[in-house]
């Protein structure tokens, strides 16, 4: 056990110390980044409304982290099914079909970039956000829970998805990407579905091995590639959510009940794609709550770390 986490420290120490490199110089008013335009790839973390409704209270205001991100800068980033640049969809896997409610139409990450790549080239001035895992994780911990899998199984599963996801990041900048921000996993043991389920630890495991594996896989891209920490942020705001001006990180906000497979993690589940101000939690506050479903945030949680990501790109580039 040692060793595993001398091996994270040193492999964190040296992304680390790759991208303070590369941000030698920058920071300048001048040298700020500016993006032309976002261009997004992901699950249902990232997802702005792909099939019309975003993996949050649908409420009509900015609530997805990476169009706060896009606001921050000026810009605008809009699903493709209405002619926008981002290409998550909710239970997108990074390589695997089905996705993880069970359908197969869905593009994986790598099919979305296949399909950006394809039809459409980076500018020097795009900003790139990619960000996946959590599908994934609850795709291969519904495994565990069918008995179809053991934990080690469920693991190791996720380590190649996080490798996956380098590997897609990989090909972005080879494809000419200067600017691109990634985002693995938050910590899912901090879920409403981790204390309901009694998954705590296994959850924790594979949200750290997805981020560990993927980190490694990009470890040289530092001067193109910029990681924010959504495990860091959400273990803080939901350790202390008072210091974020929330109040609950406990409770679910919705109650828009799915009787299909929804967001992955059981049937009759709630699924926030399906969440409006007309179905919250009688007692639950969601403007002040940090989760809408089992897994997904808020809008103010999303905005938040919309807010987070700017200011670690300000510090960057």
């Amino acid at each position: 056990m040692s060793r595993n986490w001398l091996r994270r420290s040193l492999l964190a120490a040296a992304f680390l110390s790759s991208a303070l490199l590369a941000a030698c110089g920058s920071g300048t008013i001048e040298s700020q980044l500016q993006p032309t335009r976002l261009v997004g790839f992901g699950d249902g973390f990232s997802d702005v409304g792909q099939a019309g409704r975003s993996y949050t209270v649908n409420d009509g205001t900015t609530n997805n982290w990476t169009s706060q991100l896009a606001l921050d800068f000026g810009r605008s980033l809009t699903p493709v099914s209405a002619g926008g640049k981002s290409y998550a969809a909710g239970n997108a896997r990074v390589n695997t079909k089905p996705d993880a409610a069970g359908k197969t139409v869905t593009l994986t990450v790598k099919e979305q970039v296949d399909t950006f790549l394809a039809t459409d080239a980076l500018g020097s001035s795009d900003l790139v956000v990619i960000g996946a895992g959590t599908a994934d994780i609850v795709a291969e911990m519904a495994k565990v829970t069918a008995g179809t899998q053991t934990s080690d199984q469920m693991v190791a599963n996720v380590r190649q998805a996080g490798r996956d996801l380098g590997a897609q990041v990989r090909r972005l900048v080879q494809a000419g990407a200067r600017f691109v921000v990634v985002v693995g996993p938050y910590n899912l043991a901090r879920s409403p579905w981790a204390a309901q389920i009694g998954q705590g630890t296994l959850l924790l495991e594979a949200s750290s091995r997805f981020n560990d594996e993927m980190l490694v896989s990009i470890v040289d891209l530092g001067a193109n590639v910029l990681y924010v920490d959504a495990a860091l942020h959400y273990n803080l705001v939901t350790a202390v959510p008072a210091n974020y001006s929330l109040v609950d990180a406990a409770s679910v906000s919705c109650t828009s009940v799915d009787a299909g497979a929804g967001i992955g993690t059981g049937t009759g589940q709630v699924n926030s794609a399906l969440c409006t101000p007309s179905t919250i939690t009688a007692g639950v506050a969601y403007t002040t709550a940090v989760f809408a479903d089992r897994v997904y945030p808020t809008p103010q949680a999303h905005r938040l770390f919309g807010d987070y990501a700017y200011q670690r790109i300000r510090t960057r580039w």
